[in-house]
This record gives C-alpha cells, sequence and structure tokens, in this order.
C-alpha cells in the first residue's frame, strides 16, 4: 500500500480554505500513486480551536466541506483525517474516512488531553471502543494524538484511564495510524518516537504518526511526522517546522532520505521564526515594528523578525535617555546593519522633561526612583504603539521569561506589543541561543531564512555586555537581581518542576534567596495577566498553559 504523510500547516477556523489546500495535496499524492492520505488531527478546523467547537454553524460548515471533498477526490483513494463529530449534544474529537462520493466516522479519540494548554474535556466526550478499519487488505489501527501517551516511563504522566494501544492488541492491526496535533517542546519529537517505538514492540506493525505543522496563538507545530517499519527503525521522517507531503510504501524499500538532525537550539531557531511568521500571516500583519536597545533580547528578537518576515518588512526604533550608553546607541545601529533594517531614532529626553514638569504639581516634586523609570519604560511604550498603529506593524514585545517571571518589566512600557518572542526564553537560554546564532554550526540555518551567513549577527559587543535596563546612571540588572545562572535555576525548579520554597531550602539553596524569588514570582502574576501572548517552547510557559490567580495567599508566605 502506498500511503500519504500530509503534515500540514492549517488557519484555526478557516474550514474552506483548509479544506482547499489538503484537496489540493490529496490530487498531488494520487498523482504520485498513493492509494491512502493521511491528514492531522482536526484537520480542517486547525488545532486548537477552542471555543469555535461551541458554534453550531462551524460543526454544519464542516460537514459541508466534508461533502466537497468527497466530490473532489478520485476514484480509489481514500483521505483519513481528524474531524469533530457531533451526536446529539455530544461532541467527539473523532476521525473520518473521506472517500469519493461519501464520508463516514471511523474512530473517536479516547483520550482527552486537559493539563497543560490542553482543555479538552471541556468540549469533547471520550469515545469507549477501539478502532480498526478495513482498507487495501490491511487492517489499520486508528488513534488519535493522546492515544499514543500511554506509557508514564516515557510520557512523564501518570497512567491513563485507558490503554487504547493495548486494546488494539487482540484485534492485530497490520499498521498502526495516528494523527496528531502536538505542540512543539524541547525533546518532545524524540519522546513522540519513543511512544511509537513502544507502540509498535506491543503491536508488531509499522506505526505512521502525522503532526500538524505551523504557529497557531502561542502554540507551535513542530510537524516531524514519522514511519516506524515493522522492526521498529524510523524508516520515513518528515521536516522540522515545514509543510510536506511524502509517500510511505509499504512494499518498498526505498524510502526518502531523513533530514539531518537539527541541534536544540536550532529547533529552538526554527520554531520561534516558524511562530513570529505565522501569527503575523495568520492575524493579517505583513511589517512588525521593535524597539532596538544595543541589549541582547531585543538583538535577538530583531533576528527573528528579519529571519520571519524580511528585512524590509521589519522597522526599529532607537529611544535613547540620557541614561543610554553610547555603546548601546552604536551597537543598535551596528546591529541593524548587519541585518539591513530600517531604522528611526527617537530621543525621550524632551518627553522626560515634560513629563517631570507634568507630574510637579500633583506629586510635590519631579518622579524619583521606580516611578521614574517606569516612565521611561513607558515613554518608549507609548512611541512604539504609536507608530504601530500610524504604520499598520505588529510590535514585538523583546522581554524574556526571566523578567516576566520576576517582574523585571514595565506594564504599558516594554510589555507593550502583540506577541512576546522571547517570553518564553529564559535570559540564560537567551544567551546561549545568540551565541548559537552567531556560531559556524548556525550558518545552515542562518543561510536558510535570509540572515547573513557569514560572519556574526549578534555581534560580541551585544552578546558580551552586562545586561542592564539603562534606567538610571551606571544600572546593571544584578545590582536588583541575582545572577541570572542563578536566577535561572530556581525560577525553573518554581515554574516547570512545582517545586515549594521549603523544598528549594531543604535541598540546600539559601532560604533569603528563595523566599526573595518567590515573592517576586508571586508578587508577579497581575502583570503577567496583561501580557501579549507568549510563544511556547518550554513545559510551561506563562499564557494559556499557566493558570494562577492574582489575588492569593499560601501557606509558605506564611
Amino acid at each position: 500500500m502506498r500511503i500519504a504523510l500530509i503534515q500540514s500547516n492549517p488557519l484555526v477556523g478557516d474550514l474552506q480554505g483548509n479544506r482547499q489546500r489538503l484537496q489540493q495535496q490529496c490530487l498531488q499524492a494520487a498523482e504520485a500513486g498513493a492509494e491512502l492520505a493521511l491528514a492531522p488531527e482536526l484537520a480542517l478546523w486547525g488545532y486548537p480551536p477552542r471555543d469555535l467547537l461551541l458554534q453550531p454553524a462551524l460543526r454544519q460548515q464542516q460537514d459541508r466541506q466534508l461533502d466537497q471533498l468527497s466530490g473532489a477526490l478520485p476514484p480509489g483513494f481514500g483521505l483519513l483525517l481528524g474531524v469533530v463529530e457531533t451526536s446529539g449534544q455530544k461532541l467527539f474529537n473523532a476521525m473520518a474516512l473521506v472517500e469519493r462520493g461519501g464520508w463516514r466516522l471511523v474512530a473517536r479519540k479516547r483520550l482527552l488531553p486537559s493539563y497543560d494548554v490542553f482543555d479538552e474535556q471541556r468540549y469533547f466526550h471520550s469515545g469507549d471502543q477501539p478502532a480498526l478499519l478495513s482498507w487495501g487488505g490491511q487492517r489499520l489501527g486508528l488513534t488519535l494524538c493522546e492515544d499514543l501517551w500511554v506509557e508514564p516511563k516515557i510520557s512523564g504522566r501518570n497512567a491513563p484511564l485507558c490503554d487504547p494501544i493495548a486494546e488494539l492488541q487482540p484485534l492485530k492491526p497490520d499498521l498502526l495510524i495516528n494523527l496528531s496535533a502536538s505542540p512543539f517542546g524541547q525533546g518532545k519529537a524524540e519522546r513522540r518516537r519513543q511512544l511509537a517505538g513502544a507502540a509498535q514492540q506491543r503491536l508488531g506493525c509499522p506505526v505512521l504518526y502525522v503532526n500538524q505543522v505551523g504557529g497557531n496563538d502561542e502554540l507551535i507545530f513542530d510537524g516531524n511526522s514519522f514511519v516506524l517499519d515493522a522492526t521498529g527503525a524510523l524508516q520515513q521522517q518528515l521536516p522540522c517546522g515545514e509543510s510536506a507531503l511524502q509517500i510511505w510504501d509499504s512494499q518498498s524499500p526505498a524510502t526518502p532520505t531523513p533530514p539531518e538532525p537539527l541541534s536544540p537550539e536550532a529547533q529552538l531557531w526554527r520554531m520561534l521564526v516558524l511562530g513570529v511568521q505565522d501569527y503575523a500571516r495568520k492575524c493579517g500583519f505583513r511589517k512588525a515594528l521593535l524597539g532596538l536597545s544595543g541589549g541582547i533580547d531585543s538583538a535577538l528578537v530583531a533576528a527573528l523578525a528579519v529571519a520571519a518576515l524580511g528585512s524590509q518588512q521589519v522597522r526599529a526604533l532607537l529611544m535613547p535617555s540620557p541614561y543610554s550608553s553610547e555603546g548601546s546607541l552604536q551597537d543598535s545601529l551596528a546591529l541593524a546593519s548587519r541585518l539591513n533594517l530600517a531604522t528611526s531614532t527617537v530621543p525621550i529626553e524632551p518627553l522626560m522633561q515634560q513629563y517631570d514638569g507634568s507630574l510637579d504639581p500633583a506629586l510635590g516634586q519631579k518622579p524619583e526612583g521606580i516611578t521614574a523609570e517606569n516612565l521611561q519604560s513607558r515613554i518608549r511604550g507609548t512611541l512604539l504603539m504609536a507608530v504601530a498603529n500610524s504604520e499598520g506593524q505588529l510590535l514585538l514585545a523583546t522581554g524574556n521569561k526571566s523578567e516576566l517571571a520576576v517582574g523585571y518589566c514595565t506594564l504599558y512600557g516594554d510589555m507593550n506589543g502583540g506577541l512576546a518572542v522571547i517570553g518564553d526564553l529564559y535570559k540564560s537560554e537567551v544567551f546561549r541561543l545568540t551565541r548559537w546564532l552567531d556560531s559556524p554550526a548556525a550558518a545552515g540555518e542562518r543561510q536558510r531564512c535570509g540572515l547573513p551567513a557569514d560572519g556574526p549577527v549578534i555581534g560580541d559587543a551585544i552578546l558580551n555586555k552586562p545586561p542592564s535596563a539603562e534606567l538610571r546612571p551606571d544600572q546593571k540588572d544584578s545590582d536588583s537581581l541575582p545572577d541570572y545562572p542563578y536566577l535561572d535555576r530556581l525560577l525553573q525548579r518554581f515554574i516547570e518542576e512545582h517545586a515549594s520554597p521549603e523544598e528549594l531550602i531543604a535541598s540546600g539553596e539559601p532560604s533569603d534567596a528563595v523566599q526573595r524569588i518567590w515573592r517576586l514570582l508571586k508578587r508577579s502574576e497581575f502583570k503577567r495577566r496583561q501580557a501579549a501572548p507568549v510563544l511556547k517552547l518550554s513545559a510551561r510557559s506563562f499564557g494559556c498553559g499557566w493558570r494562577m490567580p492574582i489575588a492569593a495567599r499560601t501557606g509558605a508566605e506564611g
């Protein structure tokens, strides 16, 4: 049997457009000799559709699009894709087989994830039967995404309520198919292959895994679809971060050469570029704007924006204050030159003086301390918003995860923007990624997305500069925060590992530092609730997967 794996990049809710693109891919697959095509989970909807699922008109439109799709397929060709099934008052995350002249439901998802960014139990009911489909003389075991995540030692999760793989064993499938919409996470592609490998060993048959690709709001889907043969060996691998179509022939040993494995840094880079590119495109933006400070965060965001949208579509504002070093201004201009990035310089000292004069009567003095520092940030944020509004640009926020965690950021200032590009990268990870970007190891990725293949992109002057907000004379981040490697280690324990202050202190961490960082993390929740959407890269990012109350007190606070 020749089966096409369609790694598609849907626009959420665009049922007609997604159907049209999928239809063209099916015709392409049929011309290449495929008998059956596989498309991802909820392929017509795009994942996650969230509360769009609650609209009956859209569910009816899905059925009409499936009717149109069935009328366009060539005779003898079939398509398996993820759909929404409506049964009375219940919805199911399901799979349909579409053939010439009709379509039918063939499977229901058994395991509904409701953790981290997932909330499927809000919408769907679970299926209660294993699914086996006879097609082309083969017995196809059918599963959807989470149905494969049944090995606690691999998944790192609790044992599921049922085991769809075990239930397929007595049915003896010839192939196992899994249609997924699994977002990117560091190390996650390897876990998927391990889970598929465990299923292959239990069922003794090849596994075909098809995953969605592309950015949808905060989530980035990496694709990385694959085929494991009957021995569990990786026989076919679709690319990371790209739409793709490949044919797998169950009778032929000849398969496409798998792409070279990407390093962790290359994967992060590719996912961030894809996330910016798709967020802008799917929200209707062609251009982007950011503030360029001479620091490493804004430098990385500038490079990502140029890689995603092209240098002609990105503009930067330089907004020096009396506290900005000459080096920062020159470093920003040098970076912009390397990126071929248009800039405008708008000094903010005159506006600072006007604020001082305007606030003097209300305060009895000109603003001082943190108030004065926040005003500088808010002046810059207002200027950026004005330009973005005037020119129809997507404003990119440049803050990192460390800053969002401890509140080292200003509401209505540097937090302004439509997308927080690196809000799920700790400061230490920002340094690691930018050093990789300037290294020879990144030459291929730089060339792939139109950045200079030779020489540095970020540059040593920015890479080696001590981090500073430059809001007062000789200011450094280390004046207010622990060194970032140590700070980030504590934050990772709190955020990703759910550790308590007591656990960290018991493990040998200094009590004063732990309690201080814990207080900062909790006190900054109100800021994070108002932040721009954060592109998710880690196991636990700020945003839709982070559900903390603003007004709360825990036992750890006394």
